[in-house]
């Protein structure tokens, strides 16, 4: 095979006889592709790469970029406040500057406008909680900045909150749900029900569905929706809240294994994400909650820097155990990481309900829509 040099020699040649424009633009085009600096250019043999499953995207390491963020909050004009940290006065701006990077393999830029382009016609869920009210917000402005001529309609109805773009025919609808499973009220008080979805038939419909939940199940005293578990015919005053969620997960399993079969639907599930209530957990020895914290720990995810969330790995236990192949989202470990990435003092609650759950826009739920883009359109389906 002829190596650079020779490639370089000829058309260097052919650009001296030609002497036009046409000639420039293939040298400069092959210097780029050849040299690496441009691999975006020959995406298609890189989508092989990663079809061979030869490629973790999920291992790796947060990285400045000075071109960062993807989008200006102020953009959007549909933004939640709730994650706007920069507009509700947050005053380092570090924490938009940092873009995951796996250590092994091409990870192609997010790319809103062909995103748009391979979704035509698509129909996009999210189910789960307030954390995915961020994933789904992010993605909203993720593409509108993309093509911000392009109409779009926001229609929003009790839990339930649909953005379009019809020149797309695309919908991206998120639909609140903290447990996937039913709460129902009982003569006893209001019941979980572990072996029941919640809304099953508005599941229904979508080809593409990322599914989200874990917080709610932490919650206890007022926070707390049930006053009851039913697992099966007992009912419980309480049960460890991992062995609830495990059983919880099983359930949504079985149905979607029954009613999302079809292999021209995609489900994902999304990994959870990670809370910094207690930085003592997050090697910050000098910390007690994510406020203050204003840089990312940059190790790599798979150097020990963080260890594997209990809840993760019920979660993958049981996707494992599916007959309907459903992704994974690994955005815990990655997230982990970003213990910077919180609204803090800088959400709705301010200093007197500081908030390290959810992630300020721009920021870290940006990094899951690009590994969503990715597991979309370069992995094996």
């Amino acid at each position: 095979m002829p190596n650079f040099s020779h490639h370089l020699l000829l058309i260097t040649n052919s650009f001296f006889i030609m002497k036009n424009s046409t000639a420039f633009a293939m040298l400069l085009l092959l210097v780029m592709v050849l040299s690496g600096e441009g691999q975006n250019w020959n995406i298609t043999s890189r989508k092989k790469e990663i079809s061979k499953n030869s490629c973790d995207l999920y291992t790796g390491k947060w990285v400045y970029d000075s071109s960062y963020p993807l989008y200006d909050a102020s953009s959007c004009p549909f933004f939640e406040k709730q994650f706007g940290c920069e507009k509700n006065g947050r005053p380092d701006k570090n924490y938009l500057k940092f873009r995951w990077k796996p250590s092994h393999c091409f990870f192609p830029r997010f790319d809103g406008a062909d995103f748009l382009r391979r979704l035509r016609g698509k129909k996009i869920l999210f189910v789960g909680d307030s954390i995915s009210l961020n994933q789904w917000q992010s993605l909203a402005c993720m593409l509108h900045t993309a093509v911000p001529q392009s109409k779009y309609t926001l229609a929003r109805s009790g839990g339930l909150s649909e953005f379009t773009f019809p020149d797309y025919n695309t919908s991206l609808t998120l639909l609140r749900d903290g447990f996937l499973i039913k709460i129902v009220n009982k003569k006893a008080g209001r019941v979980l029900v572990l072996n029941s979805v919640s809304q099953g038939k508005s599941w229904k419909g979508f080809d593409i569905l990322i599914f989200n939940t874990w917080h709610w199940w932490l919650h206890t005293g007022r926070k707390q929706p049930w006053d009851f578990i039913e697992d099966g015919n007992k009912l419980y005053k309480d049960m460890d809240r991992l062995v609830a969620y495990e059983k919880g997960l099983k359930t949504w399993t079985r149905w979607v294994d029954l009613h999302l079969s079809s292999s021209d639907i995609r489900v994902f599930f999304q990994g959870v994400s990670p809370d910094h209530m207690n930085a003592l957990n997050w090697t910050a020895p000098n910390a007690r909650t994510c406020i203050g914290v204003k840089r990312p720990l940059l190790g790599a995810t798979n150097n020990g820097v963080v260890e594997e969330h209990p809840a993760e790995r019920i979660v993958e236990k049981v996707i494992k155990k599916m007959e309907k192949p459903v992704e994974l989202l690994r955005v815990t470990p990655l997230s982990q990481l970003r213990r910077d990435g919180h609204p803090g003092v800088y959400g709705i609650g301010r200093h007197r309900l500081p908030d390290c759950s959810h992630w300020c826009l721009p920021g870290v739920p940006d990094a899951w829509n690009h590994l969503l883009y990715a597991s979309l359109y370069f992995s094996a389906s």
